[in-house]
C-alpha cells in the first residue's frame, strides 16, 4: 500500500510536470540574461510616472510564480514602486501540494541564489531603477530566500519575511545592508513563535535594524486578499509603509523617519540603552546615501 501511494505521488508530480509547460507564458512578461544558467523568466509592473523608482524583487511562494503575486506586484507598482517577480523555479508552476514541495527539493539553494542574484544585478542596471535603492521580499518559499540571500549581499536596501523560514545566526545577518521587516502568523504550525523569537534576537544581537510582527491568531500564508481589511490588509499596509520610510524617504535625503527611530530602537540590546543613541546617529549618516 505505501509503495502503491509512493509510485501515485510521483506519477501525479511528473504529469503534473508536463501539464506545467506553457503556464508562464501568460505570467511572464520580462526574459532575464542569466550568466548562471538559463535566463530567467519575469513578471515586472511598473509604475505610471517616469522613472527611475525605487525597485522591490518579490519571491514567489513553494507553488511557483501565479496569478496571486502578478496582483501584488501591480498593487505595488500603483504605490510607486518597479516590482520584478522572477520565476526562480525554471518553467515550473503548481496548485498540486506534492509538485509544490518537489520544486523545492529539486532546486538548490545555491542555485536558487546564484539566479537571484542575476536577476538583481539586471535590476540594478536598468536606467528606470535607483540602484541603491532595491529591496528583496518574499512569502513563504521566497521569505526565507529573501533573507537568506541578503545576508551574502549587503547592496539590498532593505528585506520583508512574510512567513518565511529566517536566518537566525547573529554572524550570518551581520552581512545585511538594511533594515528587516518579518510578518508572521501566531497560529502558523511550519514557523513556531520559538523561531520567530529566535529571529528577532539574532537580529538585535546582530545590529540589524527590524520590525517583527507576529498577528495573533492568524495562519501560514494568511495575507492573500491583501484588499479585504482585517489582518492580511494589516499586514500588506505595514509592508508598504515600510518601504516608503526606507526606500522612498531614504532615497530623498529626508530626516530621519520616526518608523525607522522606533525600529532604531526596538533592535537595540536590552541592557544597553546607550546604543540608540548610536543606532539613531549612525542612520542619520546612513539613510540619506542610500
Amino acid at each position: 500500500m505505501l509503495l502503491a501511494l509512493m509510485a501515485l505521488l510521483v506519477g501525479s508530480v511528473l504529469v503534473d510536470t508536463l501539464l506545467s509547460h506553457g503556464r508562464l507564458d501568460e505570467l511572464t512578461n520580462m526574459r532575464i540574461p542569466n550568466p548562471n544558467g538559463p535566463e530567467i523568466r519575469a513578471y515586472v509592473a511598473r509604475p505610471s510616472a517616469p522613472g527611475p523608482h525605487p525597485t522591490v524583487i518579490m519571491i514567489h511562494e513553494f507553488w511557483g510564480l501565479k496569478p496571486e503575486i502578478l496582483g501584488k506586484a501591480d498593487a505595488l507598482a500603483q504605490e510607486g514602486y518597479i516590482v520584478v517577480a522572477p520565476d526562480l523555479f525554471r518553467g515550473i508552476t503548481t496548485s498540486w501540494i506534492p509538485r509544490a514541495i518537489f520544486n523545492v527539493i529539486s532546486n538548490p539553494p545555491a542555485q536558487v541564489d546564484g539566479d537571484l542574484d542575476a536577476v538583481y544585478r539586471w535590476a540594478a542596471s536598468q536606467p528606470d531603477v535607483q540602484a541603491d535603492r532595491i529591496a528583496l521580499m518574499g512569502f513563504c518559499f521566497g521569505g526565507g530566500t529573501s533573507i537568506r540571500y541578503a545576508v551574502t549581499n549587503p547592496s539590498v536596501a532593505a528585506t520583508v519575511v512574510f512567513y518565511g523560514t529566517p536566518v537566525t545566526d547573529p554572524e550570518r545577518l551581520k552581512g545585511l545592508g538594511g533594515p528587516v521587516l518579518g510578518i508572521f502568523g501566531g497560529a502558523d504550525a511550519s514557523i513556531p513563535i520559538g523561531i520567530v523569537n529566535a529571529f528577532q534576537d539574532g537580529l538585535k544581537a546582530a545590529g540589524v535594524l527590524h520590525q517583527i510582527t507576529v498577528y495573533d491568531s492568524q495562519p501560514h500564508a494568511f495575507v492573500e486578499a491583501i484588499r479585504r481589511g482585517g489582518a492580511p490588509g494589516q499586514a500588506w499596509d505595514e509592508f508598504v509603509y515600510f518601504l516608503e520610510q526606507t526606500l522612498k524617504r531614504a532615497s530623498n535625503g529626508s530626516s530621519l523617519p520616526g518608523y525607522v527611530r522606533r525600529i532604531a530602537l526596538d533592535c537595540v540590546v536590552p541592557g544597553k540603552p546607550e546604543d540608540a543613541l548610536h543606532v539613531v546617529n549612525h542612520l542619520h549618516a546612513w539613510l540619506p546615501n542610500r
